[in-house]
């Protein structure tokens, strides 16, 4: 936009000044023309990258306005909790390894999901923003359009799969239990010997799903977030609490008091753990660049990314 130039038309020979109903119709043709490219450019990007969906005129005109961050410049919105340490979390100064958060002044996320979206946003042309939300909402958010992508630990469960496009894992991991230090439950070897124990997972997880592959147990309503989860722990209103494996000595750096449960062997979780990118179903052509993205990571840089992310997570 510029600034509005009145013209003075002195009473000399040259062109006759156009009367206002023809500058308004070139108003008219001029806005027109703009409200054309800019729909141009929504289908551009919905070819090329796959975030958009197929649009009516007056949904790209209410997506541009909520939207101005993606359809404006190169960035890529992706949710996260930014309380999953080493996946993500929160910091509040920059660095050469976090990206800013867009929903909290003055913060940054960092985390090896980070790291992943940082080599995920820059093949698809661009670079990532941090969105904070719940685990809870993201996958609304997605749906909604409020973030591009949700690159935040999150598996590719059948039942998610139902209203979300989901990569190849770029992680994979394992369950585990800890109690609390001096608990009964400490010397536990297997499964079954949480029969009649108290056992909590986060929301909407499958650290909360996962419980019910121990028999007899009981499965005491889940929490939003994983240290949530830890604090009940703490406080002595469960027995145990679910946990991934890969950090576990994180977790307890994090959490003094807690102790991991030695499983005999064959006698712990079954289930795997991924971590998979999503993005809105039906985004075929955005998944593709993403797994090929994906697939480029080596296991050895994907290893190196991961050790860095636990020495650089907070105590």
């Amino acid at each position: 936009r510029g600034q509005l130039v009145r013209i003075s038309h002195q009473h000399q020979p040259g062109p006759r000044p156009q009367r206002p109903q023809q500058r308004g119709k070139q108003r008219q043709k001029a806005q027109a023309e703009h409200a054309d490219a800019r729909r141009k450019l929504l289908r551009l990007k919905e070819r090329h990258v796959g975030l958009r969906r197929d649009m009516s005129v007056q949904e790209a005109q209410q997506q541009e306005q909520q939207d101005t961050t993606t359809n404006e410049s190169n960035e890529f919105r992706v949710g996260m909790e930014c309380a999953y340490a080493p996946n993500n979390w929160q910091e509040s100064e920059a660095t050469d390894s976090n990206v800013p958060v867009e929903n909290v002044a003055g913060a940054y996320a960092e985390g090896y999901d980070v790291q992943i979206a940082k080599i995920v946003c820059k093949a698809l042309g661009g670079e990532p923003v941090a969105v904070k939300q719940s685990f809870s909402g993201l996958i609304d958010s997605l749906n909604n359009g409020q973030i591009d992508l949700i690159i935040a630990g999150m598996s590719a469960t059948p039942e998610r799969e139902e209203s979300v496009g989901f990569s190849d894992p770029y992680f994979i991991g394992y369950f585990g239990l800890f109690v609390k230090e001096g608990s009964p439950y400490q010397n536990a070897t297997k499964l079954s010997d949480f029969s009649g124990a108290t056992v909590l997972g986060q929301k909407d997880t499958m650290l909360d799903t996962v419980i019910d592959e121990i028999p007899g147990v009981v499965h005491k309503n889940p929490v939003d977030s994983v240290p949530t989860v830890f604090s009940n722990l703490l406080q002595g209103t469960c027995d145990a609490v679910t946990y991934n494996t890969e950090n576990e000595k994180g977790y307890m750096a994090q959490n003094p008091g807690i102790v991991p449960i030695q499983f005999a062997e064959d006698e712990g979780f079954k289930q795997e753990v991924t971590a998979n990118v999503g993005c809105r179903k039906g985004s075929d052509k955005l998944l593709k660049l993403i797994d090929k993205t994906l697939k480029g990571i080596s296991q050895e840089e994907r290893d190196q990314m991961w050790d860095a992310c636990l020495d650089r997570q907070p105590a």
